[in-house]
């Protein structure tokens, strides 16, 4: 079983689709108190899950198992998450718009697929050595 491999894809398929999952709703993509902008930058911010999603999943399938096709894919399934967590270091940035008191799980989920990707990646890599 190429447990590394399922563990990147499975992380690859939440970075693709995770996003439109949480913001296609009247908190993001349908608030109308967010202005234009805004909303361009979480489509942006949509289609790079997307699209790092992909590339992970092609770099992780599309060809025969080799340690640079294990390394960029790690990194395509990484990158989305890892801005993510820095993205709350902008000055004025929240995890949540007001007036909402839900904490944000924002942190935790980044943590969690970053762990995934380092343990899938650590038991791939052994496998293809």
């Amino acid at each position: 079983m190429r447990i590394g491999r399922v563990l990147l894809s499975a992380t690859s398929l939440t970075t693709m689709f995770g996003a439109f999952l949480a913001d296609w709703n009247e908190t993001h993509v349908h608030n109308p108190n967010w202005p234009p902008h805004a909303k361009f930058h979480n489509g942006q911010t949509m289609s790079m899950g997307l699209a790092l999603g992909a590339c992970a999943l092609g770099s992780l399938w599309g060809g025969r198992p080799s340690r640079g096709r294990l390394d960029a894919a790690t990194a395509f399934a990484s990158l989305y998450w890892i801005t993510q967590l820095s993205a709350a270091l902008y000055p004025g940035t929240a995890l949540v718009d007001p007036p909402s008191t839900r904490k944000g799980r924002q942190p935790v989920i980044a943590g969690a697929t970053l762990a995934l990707n380092a343990l899938g990646y650590a038991l791939e890599r052994r496998r293809i050595r």
